[in-house]
């Protein structure tokens, strides 16, 4: 036995915007329809972000739900960790904005850029601080406004994103019946072209001719990544069911990326998942990148679908490349 703490999640929260694209209304936008993109995506709507709606603000909100749900007060807060590939400005970070709005003073606040795995990658920070009795508490946050960076003229691409935040408050924790049991985290650099934004940076700062080429938004090898996605997430869960010694029946469910219905389908399929061991709301939500797992996790929560004591695995895989797991006790 050992006398160091567990780190466990308290509570959470999300946001997701009142604004709906649907379908029907990229159809205006696009040589599309509601069956094609229903038929190779899952989705049927997303969320945008409205006037005024940003990245922290969305943040802002889906945290105060997670602190109330926790019992934690912001002041309590030690450290404030922000998962986002769609930051409020390049400077400051965004976790700082988030920590002057909640009025959490006390609290270290830095971004992390792993896109869709970074709220699995923050998960690893988070337990890895809190390990280390360093920190009591820590806010974990996955917002993105991903249709400030979506082509809107690209059909491939914009039928896929919309915008949202969802957030965990972690604990310190002395009980061995909850917490993170473990996390995988890996990366390939090599296959970085697959998903990228390309402008805007110090390799294309802004100019016009970045603008004339459209490489302010994202740019996805589609086919490669539907591949990648269904063996990494394949590899993903088996690998922590092997090293936690868990069966399907110990598992109560799966919070997978929400990056395509297709692709977590065939994957859950293959590994003997039944559909009420997965929780999916790409269908109202679309991609939401590094938000998409806290909000299908507080979703699945405050719906009653999991409750204290349930084992689950989240599992994640974006841009990078990069892609993780985590098996957490609640």
């Amino acid at each position: 036995m050992t006398d160091k703490p567990g780190a466990a999640i308290a509570g959470t929260g999300s946001y997701i915007p009142e604004k709906v694209l649907s379908n029907f209304d990229l159809m205006k936008l696009v040589d599309t329809s509601d069956e094609w993109i229903t038929v190779r995506t899952g989705i049927k709507e997303r969320h945008i972000a409205g006037e005024g709606e940003t990245t922290a603000s969305m943040a802002v909100t889906a945290s105060e739900r997670a602190l109330e749900d926790a019992g934690v007060r912001a002041e309590q807060i030690d450290a404030i960790i922000c998962a986002t590939i769609t930051p409020e400005m390049p400077l400051p970070a965004t976790a700082c904005f988030i920590q002057d709005k909640l009025g959490a003073e006390q609290a270290a606040a830095f971004d992390i850029a792993a896109a869709c795995s970074g709220f699995i990658y923050g998960l690893e920070i988070s337990k890895m601080f809190i390990e280390s009795g360093r920190y009591e508490h820590v806010l974990l946050v996955g917002s993105e406004t991903l249709s400030r960076i979506t082509d809107y003229q690209d059909r491939t691409t914009c039928i896929l994103f919309g915008d949202g935040a969802g957030t965990a408050v972690l604990k310190a924790s002395n009980d061995r019946q909850e917490g993170i049991i473990y996390t995988n985290l890996k990366s390939d650099g090599h296959k970085w072209d697959m998903l990228q934004l390309p402008g805007c940076g110090s390799r294309y700062p802004a100019s016009q001719e970045v603008l004339d080429k459209r490489m302010q938004y994202m740019k996805i090898q589609g086919r490669a990544i539907y591949k990648f996605a269904v063996n990494s997430m394949q590899e993903l869960i088996v690998d922590a069911m092997k090293k936690c010694d868990l069966s399907v029946d110990d598992v109560k469910m799966v919070v997978p990326h929400q990056v395509n219905r297709r692709i977590i389908d065939s994957a859950m399929g293959k590994l003997g998942f039944p559909a009420e061991k997965v929780y999916i709301n790409i269908d109202r939500c679309g991609n939401t990148s590094s938000a998409s797992v806290p909000i299908a996790l507080d979703e699945a929560r405050r719906e009653g679908k999991l409750v204290a004591g349930d084992t689950i695995i989240m599992v994640a895989f974006g841009g990078g490349l990069t892609w993780g797991s985590a098996v957490v006790k609640l």
